[in-house]
């Protein structure tokens, strides 16, 4: 509930007013089963904080109320999961040492209408509080400073590698990988005399390429704490909102409306338990290849842009195939080629590199101009010419046979959901277009029963792709 007072005094004591008047009626009889510690500090940072103008739901006071070291909010839409994120974020910015962070998975989302910055200006600009745009930090009279950063590719994270915060947000967590989320772990931290408790926090709908870590991290092993929140539990939400969820399809529906955490929808061709993992490099290898799946767009263009995505392959004698590595990034033309050229280094100089050929001239000149890049090195273009599911067909057909291995790498997860859910319109399949031309090229090239397991057979363009 915000409290539309202006003077920061006036808004405190109408703030304290509804509390108490919320607590009369019953609304937050739980608060007295919490430690006299917690409570204390509740009031003091949220209710009688003048940065904050609004009164938190039960939910979200039970989010706030908590001293986990580490907890998860929400679960489903509606739930006032950033708005609870954001108070819980400023709730000791009244003591001098304290540093906040709130972050989100790349920075469009962070500026979006609603977003954490527009909120954080709606209920900050007419305070003390003063904005420094360049660093997209508050600072406040105490000294005490909100920090919102986002990591769009994995090594955005070491740009917090020489920072300190007691209070870490991640803003839905399932759009992050595990590995950034433990990273920062090691910016949690404070001296000995600051009497702030170090807090992780997160919010997330049950959705998004990370769901299976999160579900795994607070749901089914409850290595941390979860709090579930529904649209019910938030009093203030408009009703309407409820009519726009029904019109969802009933997977998206179960996840956003009822918080589901076990809702997904398998796209049909892969199964994940079809790929046996493996630790060690296979012996023997008869070739190796890395194909690049060049995202069209940058980081920057839209909400969500596609993934670069370079899957590195390998086949022994006995028509066996290993994905070896995968490495998939958001990043800009620059970055990407340096990750290229990095991977290329990496590999060796035994493996081929596979470069999809986009359509018309400029597709050409992308090609060409690694093969430049890369003399010396074996570069191929690589046209498609039938459409995703046809070129994903052959590969489906030697999993399920049990002819193709994954290693067990913190990519692991995120590449087999991916497979499990193709082509489920609205997820991305980068990783399948970069694994599909990376096998349809061995099978063709490099493989030793190029006529085994059916529909597959030699020949030009037969499995997909055509070699340039």
């Amino acid at each position: 509930m915000l409290i539309e007072v202006k003077d920061p005094a006036e808004r405190v004591e109408r703030k304290m007013e509804v509390f108490r008047e919320l607590k009369e009626k019953g609304e937050y009889d739980f608060i007295d089963e919490h430690p006299r510690e917690s409570v204390e500090a509740f009031i003091e940072g949220i209710i009688l904080n003048e940065f904050i103008p609004t009164i938190p739901t039960p939910k979200q006071a039970l989010f706030l109320l908590s001293d986990e070291p580490e907890v998860l909010y929400g679960g489903a839409a509606g739930g006032g999961k950033s708005e609870g994120l954001l108070m819980a974020a400023l709730q000791y910015v009244h003591v001098e040492d304290y540093r906040a962070l709130l972050l989100r998975r790349n920075y469009p989302e962070l500026t979006l209408p609603g977003g954490l910055i527009d909120r954080a200006h709606q209920w900050l600009h007419s305070t003390d509080a003063e904005w420094a745009g360049e660093k997209k930090t508050w600072r406040f009279p105490s000294g005490a400073t909100l920090t919102f950063g986002h990591i769009d590719v994995d090594r955005d994270k070491y740009r917090y590698q020489s920072t300190e915060f007691q209070f870490i947000g991640f803003d839905e967590l399932t759009e992050f990988t595990e590995h950034q989320y433990l990273f920062l772990f090691s910016r949690l931290r404070k001296t000995s005399d600051n009497p702030v408790p170090l807090r992780m926090r997160a919010a997330t709908n049950p959705t998004g390429s990370g769901l299976r870590w999160v579900r795994k991290r607070f749901i089914l092993d409850e290595e941390a704490h979860f709090i579930p929140a529904t649209f019910r539990d938030n009093p203030f939400l408009d009703s309407s909102y409820l009519d726009s969820l029904k019109k969802l399809d009933p997977i998206t529906r179960r996840q956003l409306k009822d918080g589901d955490w076990m809702a997904e929808e398998k796209g049909g061709l892969f199964d994940e338990k079809w790929f046996q993992r493996f630790a060690l490099d296979p012996p023997n290898l008869l070739r190796r290849v890395r194909f690049w799946d060049i995202a069209s767009t940058p980081p920057s263009a839209g909400k969500d842009p596609d993934w670069t995505v370079g899957t590195l392959m390998g086949v022994d004698a006995n028509g066996y195939y290993y994905v070896l590595d995968v490495d998939r990034f958001q990043a800009s033309a620059r970055d990407v080629e340096e990750r290229i050229l990095w991977n290329a280094e990496k590999d060796g100089q035994d493996t081929i590199i596979l470069i999809e050929q986009e359509p018309g001239a400029s597709g050409k000149m992308v090609v060409d101009y690694f093969k430049r890049k890369l003399d010396g090195k074996i570069v191929y273009g690589v046209r498609p010419m039938k459409d995703k599911f046809q070129r994903a067909r052959p590969l489906s057909s030697y999993a399920e046979a049990g002819r193709v291995f994954v290693r067990d790498a913190p990519w692991s997860d995120d590449f087999l959901y991916e497979l499990s859910v193709f082509p489920r319109p609205g997820v991305h399949d980068d990783q399948v277009d970069s694994v599909c031309g990376a096998f349809n090229y061995l099978i063709q090239r490099g493989g030793s029963d190029l006529a085994v397991y059916g529909a597959v057979t030699r020949g030009k363009g037969r499995f997909g792709h055509e070699v340039t």
